[in-house]
């Protein structure tokens, strides 16, 4: 079982397999369906009749537009009338879902030429010239074998849109199960432990042996802000395991949306980015605690306290109280960061411009210029503040960053540099976190695109960013 859990999903045997089935799959659907089942490029009901490869182009030509056109109706929908997303999908996402229609065309093509008219080479009524019915149990093979084509492409597109997307590395990360192995977060490991106080990191020493890193999972209530959360999944350096303990930053992350705080672990590749720090600065890294700010897979609170959920009180409340209570860590504000991915990296923007007394800094990673539920600004105002748009420009990070200053405090920036609608913001973000005082740093991620490569790929500078802030030395 763990060998099947940690097979990749994003190259060797697994992609190179499924790209075989499909290009087998893809050839066997255009051979049936547009050389074989264009009436107009044969002549009688016989197999004697002239094929016009010329016509099967275009017949796959005007399947690819028709498939073309359904995504991006489809696209439109989901982001105009059912406010599924607040932004655009990736061109690369679109354009993997048009292949997939384009077998789902072909697929249904094939089902029509064997079950609705006959097989090829067969008259209107379904027997052939001999007077015989076709074999139905043929019928069904070949329907099987169109299925099996149809899903294997479906499948490649499914990878590729993986791969794009960079969450699910493995097949343990996408059934969910190296994320079930994490064990809850066991009292040695808390503050009531009754470990020595901790101390201050300017008179840590690492021992010749350090213990590797920990990750644990936990639930934080929501004491004052009523908000029910998913688990949150704590990392506990090597320095933190000693004793006595130093007094360690904190770091509290936030995952995209649609998604949680596992996503952290398997896109973020957070306990590989964190392990690698920690070896580098002698066992020291924040105690990164990766909570959920949202409640559900396609939840959406904006990271506000509105007509949604109490979600600003929980992450600016319940979340630093149930850190400082249960984990020995330095209650230093100066010592605190935010961070997160799109919709994460959004929230935590907030979190700095809202709540500089909890939190002096962040990684925006891939960060939207203002929170939003729907593509049209004024349905996400109409949702969370009942069209009370002043309620909602005053809690935005650009209308906070053009009324208060942010001196001492720190942001750091990272965006895909095939992704320019979020470079686009970044760049509007970083310019106002500037002239409010913050001190920036933005960063291109090269080869990526709106997809977990810029967390992963942009966490190691980030952290060097804190490390700078923090007095933590290499």
């Amino acid at each position: 079982m763990d060998y099947l859990d940690g097979l990749s999903l994003v190259d060797g045997p697994v992609v190179w397999l499924v790209w075989a089935a499909a290009a087998a799959g893809l050839a066997y659907l255009l051979t049936h369906v547009a050389l074989r089942h264009t009436g107009f490029a044969r002549t009688g009901f016989g197999r004697t009749g002239r094929r016009e490869p010329g016509a099967a182009v275009a017949v796959a030509a005007a399947m690819t537009l028709l498939a073309a056109a359904l995504v991006a109706a489809v696209h439109w929908f989901l982001l105009y009338a059912v406010n599924v997303f607040p932004a655009e999908l990736p061109g690369e996402t679109l354009a993997w879902s048009v292949a997939g229609v384009f077998a789902l065309l072909l697929w249904f093509m094939r089902l029509l030429g064997l079950w609705g008219r006959g097989r090829p080479g067969t008259n209107p009524t379904g027997t052939n010239p001999t007077g015989t019915n076709p074999s139905r149990s043929r019928r069904w093979r070949s329907s099987a074998a169109a299925t099996a084509a149809f899903l294997a492409v479906v499948a490649l597109s499914a990878v590729q849109i993986n791969i794009y997307f960079g969450l699910n590395h493995t097949v343990g990360d996408l059934t969910g199960a190296a994320a079930a192995r994490i064990q809850p977060l066991e009292a040695g490991l808390t503050r009531a432990a009754g470990a020595p106080a901790a101390t201050g990191l300017a008179h840590w020493q690492a021992p010749a042996h350090l213990p590797d890193g920990v990750i644990r999972k936990a639930v934080i209530p929501g004491t004052v802000s009523g908000f029910q959360s998913r688990d949150a999944y704590v990392y506990l350096p090597p320095a933190y395991l000693g004793s006595p303990r130093p007094a360690l930053p904190v770091l509290v992350l936030f995952s995209g949306q649609p998604g949680g705080p596992a996503d952290w672990l398997t896109g973020g590749a957070l306990r590989s980015r964190l392990d690698r720090f920690a070896a580098e600065h002698a066992g020291v890294t924040p105690v990164t605690v990766v909570v959920d700010p949202n409640g559900s897979a396609a939840g959406n609170t904006l990271c506000m306290d509105s007509r949604i959920a109490q979600a600003d009180t929980f992450l600016a409340r319940d979340v630093p109280d149930w850190i400082k209570r249960t984990l020995d860590v330095d209650p230093d504000p100066r010592q605190w960061a935010a961070g997160g991915f799109s919709f994460g990296g959004t929230c935590a923007m907030q979190m700095v411009t809202r709540h500089p007394d909890v939190y002096s800094a962040a990684l925006a990673f891939s960060s939207e210029e203002e929170p939003a539920l729907a593509k049209v600004r004024a349905e996400t105002i109409e949702a969370s503040f009942g069209a009370d748009a002043a309620a909602f420009d005053q809690l935005t990070p650009l209308r906070v960053m053009a009324e208060h200053r942010f001196d001492g405090h720190g942001v750091y920036f990272a965006a895909g540099d095939r992704d320019p609608q979020f470079t686009g913001h970044m760049d509007a973000l970083s310019e106002a976190a500037r002239r409010a005082g913050f001190s920036v740093e933005t960063h291109r991620i090269a080869n990526a695109g709106h997809s977990w490569d810029v967390a992963s790929g942009g966490l190691p500078g980030g952290l060097d960013f804190l490390a700078r802030r923090w007095g933590i030395e290499p």
